[in-house]
């Protein structure tokens, strides 16, 4: 039989009831505030309250710490308030944890924060306030009746991996996104009300795959539901309505199965909005041009793109009108140093002649010279040949092309043998393919020279210029905020300086020094927190500094 141990009572405090437990113990808290935190790492036992749900208030404010953490054993928690700072309000590392109508508050941390293969269910479970409502990582169980509201941020997160099946649950009035699903993310969301949302009402992203039931989303100031590129799923019979368009956005790299309530909105809102025209979908049009517009720099690309765009798009409302349009080659060249998103604005560019369309598919497939050439006299051509209708309906990115072009013994005469059957590819299927070859400025008029008639085969020549130093300032702060990162008060002052002083010679990486400078910055915050001799803050661990800088360019 369970021995039971009430608080106040038999024993004033939490803490002395917790130390004569023996696993399979109750512990009882009487009405009232207990200024302590619940640390029951490796426990068997029950906390509960005696009275009605919230009266058992457990305040750890000012202790620097979650209100309870767990870091294995199995635990049940009934009818508790719990209450922190800035760290999270429940904090599971491992373990089996039951929450049972339990009320979370917290400042900047979340309501419940499960990782690290830990096992929660929460029952009837109340988020009263914090940045998120429930946080699972690389951890799973059941959220079930529980309601999530007023997080400053996202209601629930679910990431790496984690696979938590949440039913009928509210999450409303979030002031950022109420589900974000991402890093391969596996939930299973199942008759759940999303509403009030300053962004998006679910946003799945990073590869991961929820099944998303019966799920009522509505009354949200960005998109019901969102898919990002490479992400799968199912949206099985929901409700979207009352959202931005489109109700349900599924990026065109994404291949959810989507299957929405009828009763509640038409069905032209899935995936895309309706299409206009000739095939074309001017929503997806201006969706991948603001795209386009939100890559920091390449003021010169974005104006030529968008003039590629117009005459597309114009030469289209000709054709409709019944007047004379005369052909036009999709085929383009890239310039420029490595890093500066020749391969980003290429994805973009296939996607939007899909959406004007002029592709079928607009799918990318980027391939560099082992991909074309062969080793012996027949075998390029066929190569070539097939790489090429690999790409059919979208674009073939030719990178570093210029090495086709490279003069020295057989290998050059291999690579002109793939450059003479790609002019020939090039114009007997110029309304299916956009072939786009990139490399350094001086290297790719050489490339030209290699045959008369492949200058003649692009439209246009696209100039990447090396990004300055408040581009790449603002690039690495990109990269960091993505990452979960902040920097310190100063130090993109530090950066600048350091991306002014840097020679953008021809080995310049462009984007690629700001990730790299960022990926030597963690590390030297890594070693700088392994060294605190404390478990760092949440503001510690998002925080890189000055001192991360200098270690990080050494």
């Amino acid at each position: 039989m369970s021995k039971t141990l009430a608080v106040p009572g038999t024993y004033p405090t939490i803490a002395d009831a917790l130390e004569v437990a023996s696993d399979g113990a109750v512990i009882v808290l009487a009405p009232g505030t207990y200024t302590e935190r619940l640390d029951l790492s490796g426990r068997r036992i029950t906390v509960r309250a005696a009275g009605d749900a919230g009266s058992a208030v457990i305040d750890a404010t000012g202790l620097d710490s979650p209100a309870l953490s767990l870091s294995a054993g199995e635990v049940t928690v009934e009818g508790l308030a719990l209450t922190s700072g800035d760290y999270p309000a429940v904090a599971a590392s491992g373990g089996r944890l039951r929450l049972r109508s339990c009320h979370l508050s917290a400042g900047y941390g979340a309501g419940l924060q499960a990782v690290d293969g830990a096992t929660v269910e929460a029952t009837e479970v109340k988020v009263l306030r914090g940045q998120h409502g429930l946080v699972f990582s690389d951890a799973g169980g059941t959220v079930d009746s529980c309601d999530i509201r007023n997080t400053t941020d996202d209601g629930i997160i679910v990431r790496l991996g984690a696979d938590p099946a949440i039913r009928n649950t509210t999450v409303a009035d979030c002031g950022h996104r109420g589900i974000y699903v991402y890093q391969s993310g596996r939930p299973t969301i199942e008759r759940c009300d999303v509403s009030g949302t300053a962004d998006a009402g679910i946003v799945v992203m990073h590869r991961s795959s929820p099944q998303i039931l019966h799920t009522w989303v509505h009354d949200t100031s960005g998109v019901g539901i969102s898919f990002g590129p490479g992400c799968g799923g199912v949206v099985e019979q929901c409700r979207v309505e009352k959202t931005a368009e489109p109700r349900v956005d599924v990026d065109p790299a994404a291949n959810p199965v989507v299957s929405l309530d009828e009763g509640a909105a038409p069905k032209a809102g899935v995936g895309v909005s309706e299409s206009k025209g000739n095939n074309q979908n001017e929503a997806d049009v201006e969706r991948l041009l603001g795209e386009l517009d939100s890559m920091i720099g390449l003021a010169g690309v974005k104006s030529e793109v968008r003039a590629l765009i117009d005459e597309i798009q114009v030469n289209e409302w000709r054709r409709t009108a019944g007047l004379s349009v005369g052909s036009a080659s999709h085929h383009l060249i890239y310039t420029g140093a490595p890093g500066t998103g020749k391969t980003t604005v290429a994805r973009i560019y296939g996607q939007l002649l899909k959406a004007l369309g002029v592709l079928p598919n607009g799918e990318f497939r980027e391939v560099s010279r082992r991909d074309l050439v062969g080793q012996y006299i027949g075998h390029t051509a066929e190569k070539t040949t097939s790489a090429f209708e690999a790409a059919m309906g979208g674009v073939l990115f030719i990178d570093e092309a210029y090495t086709l072009a490279r003069a020295g013994g057989a290998a050059a005469d291999f690579g002109q043998e793939a450059i003479d059957t790609l002019v020939k590819l090039m114009e007997d299927h110029r309304d299916n393919v956009a072939v786009i070859v990139a490399g350094y400025t001086t290297e790719m008029a050489d490339f030209l020279d290699a045959n008369s008639g492949l200058a003649s085969r692009f439209a246009k020549t696209l100039e990447f210029e090396n990004y300055g130093p408040d581009e790449l300032v603002m690039i690495a702060g990109r990269i960091a905020r993505t990452d979960d990162y902040i920097f310190a008060p100063g130090l993109s002052d530090a950066l600048h300086e350091y991306f002014s002083q840097l020679e953008r010679d021809r080995n310049f990486g462009n984007a690629r020094e700001a990730r790299k400078l960022l990926e030597g910055m963690r590390k030297a915050q890594s070693g700088r927190l392994r060294g605190l001799g404390r478990m760092p803050s949440r503001e510690d661990l998002c925080t890189l500094v000055l001192d991360d800088l200098l270690i990080a360019i050494r």
